[in-house]
Parts: structure tokens; C-alpha cells; sequence
């Protein structure tokens, strides 16, 4: 045999040791079993040339759990700017020059009908976001009677307003609040490079009480900040570890004004090894794709292939400083896709 052959040969192996290596990770996840070192590895070192085959067996892990049903979510920016935090990717943060608008906490009646607007377009779940660590004693009592007129209009409310005490959720919960969004963004590793005003414990013990509450709990990522293919993985195990079963995907949108707006832009193939890489960590988990998504995927006709790499959710509407695309586009390719809108319990 000479040079070449052996080569071919030893090339063949490689691809066959590695496209075994990724069907095994696929067969725990579809067990809903945690990926050992080897099968995560094989995930993480996926190339070009396998990733056809890993996002095929993403595909089939989302079918598995959730068959052929899509959830749809929808929030509106209920006070932007001026927040106290420092987060790197943030145009809401003081601490940055950005164009980004800057409102007071809007008025319940004005959320309500957003709410009611976004029911109309297939959503079954409504966030209120509001920027900074906390509300203020006037914001919250807002906050709760927007939360009572958001379920009125039958959807299930959730907020996302940073940090909420025991008592406060126990309000909420009182106004009719369904769940609570609180992202941890980045792994623990790569936390302080990202935001240096409050730590990361204290973001896993928001996601911990609101678990603890009973209360439907969003908590998920943003991608393409520089952090490694580990972290990106390290993630979504503490994700896992705490029980977690709904998972914001975001992709950076790099602002000017931020300390992140230097940064590329993912490539599509990157972002779907990134679903595909949490659909097999997260079995059961709702994959929902949020912010960035048009940036990184293009024009919304072509993003069926998100639904091809494991993700069984997305936000339609705008999002908190970017606009979104019509909802009207995201149902069609919903339909497109084979898909069906699932409700929610309100």
C-alpha cells in the first residue's frame, strides 16, 4: 500500500470513528442521559464535514420530545436604559454610549395591549422586561398590575426584571404571574470578563428561588461574546444541574457604543452547532431562539434550519433594542416547516 492509500485509508477511520463517536452521543440524549467526557468531546471537536450528521441527530432528539410542536414567545421593553450594570454586550448599560432609547416604566394599560396585539400573531407567552437589578416600589406595583392584565388577555405573563426577593414573587405569583426570565448569559469561567457589578451566583440564585416558587423559569445564554466551545457547554450543564427546562438562545448583536462591538458576527453553521450542541445537553429543555437571529441567519424565509439543528421555540416580535422580523414571516415559515404552534397554559 503506498503513501496515499494509507492515508485515504487512515482518513476513512478517522470519519467513521468520529461519525460513531457522534451517533453515541445522540443515543444518551435521546435517553435523556448526560453526554460522558468522550461523547461531549466528539460533539465539541464536530467539524464541517460532520455537522450534517450531528445536526440530523439533533433533529431527531427535538422530534423525540416534542414531536412537531413550536412555541412561541413574545416580550416588549417595558423601561429601557440607564441600567445600573455593566454587561459587556449590554446597549441598555449606563456605563455605555449607545443609541439605544431610554423610557420610564410604561404604563399597564400600554403593555396590556401590546400583550393582546402579540396573541393575535400566534404568542402564548407575554415577558415584561425592564432594565436594571431591581425595580423600584412604584415600578413593582406597575409591574403587578400589568401582569394581571397580560393574563386577563390570556396569555401567560412572565417578567424579566433582574433580581426579585421571595416576597416579591410571592406578589407576582398573587397577580397572576406564570414565570420569571433571568438569563445566566455566559458560564461561570467567563462571567467576570462580561460583567463585573453583581456576581454570577447571584444570577443562579434568582434562577434557583424562582424554580423553587414553582414558577415557569427561562434562563439561557448569548453566544458569540469569545467565549470557548467548553464554556459554551459548561453553560448549559449548570443549566441542567438546575433543572432548568427552558433556554433562551441569543446571538450577539454587536452595538456600537458597547464593549462587544468589535465583535464578528457568528456564521450560521456556528450558531446551529450551537443549538444542536444544547438540544443534545438539554434533551428535554425548550430551545428557544431569540435575539439575533436575523443577523446570523439571514432573511427569515431561509431559518427552517433551525428547526433542522434542534430548537423547538423562538421569540417573534421585535426584540428589547433590535427590531425583529414580522410576526406574520416567522408563522408562515412556522407552517413552511411543518410545525405546530403549541399553546400554553395560561
Amino acid at each position: 500500500m503506498n503513501c496515499s492509500s494509507a492515508e485515504a485509508a487512515q482518513n476513512r477511520g478517522n470519519v467513521a470513528g468520529a461519525e460513531a463517536a457522534l451517533d453515541r452521543a445522540v443515543a444518551l440524549a435521546l435517553e435523556n442521559r448526560a453526554l460522558d467526557a468522550s461523547a461531549l468531546h466528539a460533539v465539541l471537536a464536530c467539524g464541517e464535514a460532520e455537522l450534517p450528521r450531528l445536526l440530523a441527530g439533533a433533529q431527531a432528539v427535538r422530534r423525540a420530545f416534542f414531536r412537531n410542536e413550536l412555541s412561541l414567545c413574545a416580550i416588549i421593553n417595558a423601561k429601557s436604559g440607564a441600567c445600573t450594570e455593566d454587561c459587556a454586550f449590554c446597549a441598555q448599560s449606563a456605563r455605555h454610549r449607545t443609541q439605544s432609547p431610554r423610557h420610564d416604566f410604561l404604563h399597564p394599560a400600554e403593555i396590556a395591549r401590546a400583550a393582546r396585539a402579540m396573541k393575535e400573531r400566534g404568542a402564548s407567552r407575554f415577558g415584561i422586561v425592564a432594565s436594571g437589578l431591581a425595580p423600584t416600589e412604584a415600578e413593582f406595583d406597575a409591574l403587578c398590575e400589568a401582569v394581571g392584565l397580560v393574563r386577563a388577555a390570556g396569555l401567560a405573563p412572565d417578567v424579566s426584571v433582574g433580581v426579585l426577593s421571595r416576597p416579591r414573587l410571592a406578589r407576582l405569583k398573587a397577580a397572576g404571574l406564570s414565570g420569571v426570565h433571568h438569563n445566566l448569559e455566559v458560564a461561570r469561567s467567563f462571567f467576570p470578563l462580561i460583567c463585573t457589578t453583581h456576581s454570577y451566583e447571584d444570577d443562579v440564585e434568582a434562577v434557583r428561588l424562582a424554580l423553587a416558587e414553582g414558577l415557569f423559569v427561562c434562563s439561557g445564554g448569548i453566544f458569540g461574546l469569545g467565549e470557548s466551545w467548553e464554556q459554551r457547554a459548561e453553560l448549559a450543564q449548570t443549566l441542567r444541574e438546575l433543572g432548568v427546562q427552558n433556554v433562551p438562545m441569543n446571538f450577539l448583536v454587536p452595538i456600537a457604543g458597547t464593549r462587544m462591538e468589535g465583535r464578528p458576527v457568528l456564521s450560521s453553521s456556528e450558531a446551529l452547532k450551537i443549538i444542536a450542541l444544547y438540544r443534545l445537553l438539554l434533551p428535554t429543555a425548550h430551545l428557544r431562539v431569540c435575539g439575533g437571529r436575523g443577523l446570523v441567519f439571514g432573511p427569515v424565509s431561509g431559518q427552517g434550519a433551525l428547526f433542522a439543528s434542534g430548537a423547538s421555540g423562538m421569540m417573534i416580535g421585535d426584540y428589547l433594542t433590535v427590531a425583529g422580523t414580522p410576526p406574520e414571516a416567522d408563522l408562515a415559515l412556522a407552517r413552511q416547516s411543518g410545525l405546530h404552534i403549541a399553546g400554553a397554559e395560561v
